[in-house]
């Protein structure tokens, strides 16, 4: 029978493991300031975190992961190069799924260095697979960064390649605005009728909300500026096309992707970093020739990872979500360093998770 103590023995184990790895243990606060999170997340956060108010301090959380307030503390003052581990609970609101636990503990390794990312990302990515030797598990890759640098060459206006930009961790809402970029979705007949009137705002409607009528005139100007513009081109449509669908072995994945920055030479970068990484996880004896990699993974769940994805899964349990996942996520130590930034790469584990399946495959 898994009883907290034995979860939290085996945290010990894995928190013990990466401190032998150079890791400087670190503990963050239960209750997070909800201001920082949800200037990252947006309100989509509010739906998967508890969250109070406090007088004094306002809206917090209940703490959703560790990497946020890992990453706020060390760049206050943080030295560099910087290796940390922490183990603790997290809190995760289930509102759908009702066998998912909505507190568990987890375990985490993060790297801040900028001496060579590729080897830190292969670093973290061999230290979770050692953790997690011995169980049952399917890798998967990905590369974030791929797909942002094909939408920041586009040949499109700015404002698009924005709107792009903030929508690619949500598929759906992604794959709307590249049709409708690209022409290929008919404009809808409200938005039609209004950008073809004189004055949208004749008839003297009431305001109504926070936005006034000077906020709502400016955003018919971007609509309107937006028609303007011309479509994505069919050849820049379907290197994208071609990226999104890229599901292979990792050296197969780059020679296809080599393949595709014939029509999207601003990928060109990424890739370089892919084949670097490679080579790192080669050299961590690490098998890429038969490791997974899918350029769309990581999109539905890895807001704030910019590079490098993994996550490791229980094929013969779908029901569990990953056993472990991490990532690169340079831009948020941009966005929480008050100017300053530094390359950083980390992973968490589920020791609960490990040791069910370790008990179902005894």
């Amino acid at each position: 029978m898994i009883t907290r103590a034995s979860i939290l023995e085996q945290a010990a184990q894995l928190r013990a493991r990466f401190e032998a790895a150079g890791a400087q243990t670190v503990e963050t606060p239960i209750l997070q300031p909800a201001e920082t999170l949800l200037d990252l997340y947006g309100e989509d956060i509010r739906a998967r975190a508890y969250i109070t108010s406090d007088a004094l301090r306002g809206e917090q959380m209940l703490r959703p992961d560790f990497t946020v307030p890992v990453v706020q503390k060390h760049m206050e003052h943080g030295a560099e190069p910087a290796r940390y581990t922490y183990a603790g609970e997290v809190f995760r609101r289930q509102e759908h799924d009702p066998d998912r636990a909505n507190e568990y503990i987890q375990v985490g390794y993060e790297v801040f260095d900028r001496t060579n990312p590729a080897a830190a990302d292969a670093e973290v990515f061999a230290l979770i697979a050692q953790a997690l030797d011995g169980l049952a598990l399917r890798a998967a890759t990905g590369d974030i960064g791929i797909l942002m640098a094909a939408v920041a060459g586009l040949k499109t206006t700015e404002p698009r390649k924005a709107a792009l930009m903030r929508h690619i961790w949500r598929p759906r809402r992604f794959r709307a605005l590249l049709d409708r970029y690209a022409g290929r979705a008919p404009v809808p007949p409200a938005r039609a009728a209004l950008l073809k009137a004189a004055d949208p705002l004749a008839g003297g409607a009431p305001e109504i909300g926070k936005r006034d009528r000077a906020d709502v005139e400016a955003r018919i100007a971007v609509l309107r500026s937006d028609a303007a513009a011309a479509p994505i081109s069919d050849n820049e449509m379907a290197g994208l096309d071609a990226l999104l669908s890229v599901r292979e072995t990792m050296p197969y994945a780059l020679e296809h992707l080599r393949d595709i920055a014939v029509d999207l030479p601003q990928i060109t970068p990424a890739l370089d970093r892919l084949e670097a990484r490679i080579a790192a996880l080669r050299a961590r004896g690490i098998d890429v020739d038969r490791l997974d990699f899918e350029a769309s993974y990581g999109r539905t769940s890895m807001e704030y990872y910019d590079g490098f994805v993994f996550g490791f899964y229980a094929e013969r349990r779908p029901d569990l979500p990953p056993i472990a996942t991490g990532g690169r996520y340079d831009a948020l130590t941009r966005r929480l360093g008050n100017g300053a930034e530094i390359p950083a790469v980390g992973g968490v584990l589920r020791p609960g998770l490990m040791l069910l399946l370790a008990e179902a495959e005894t």
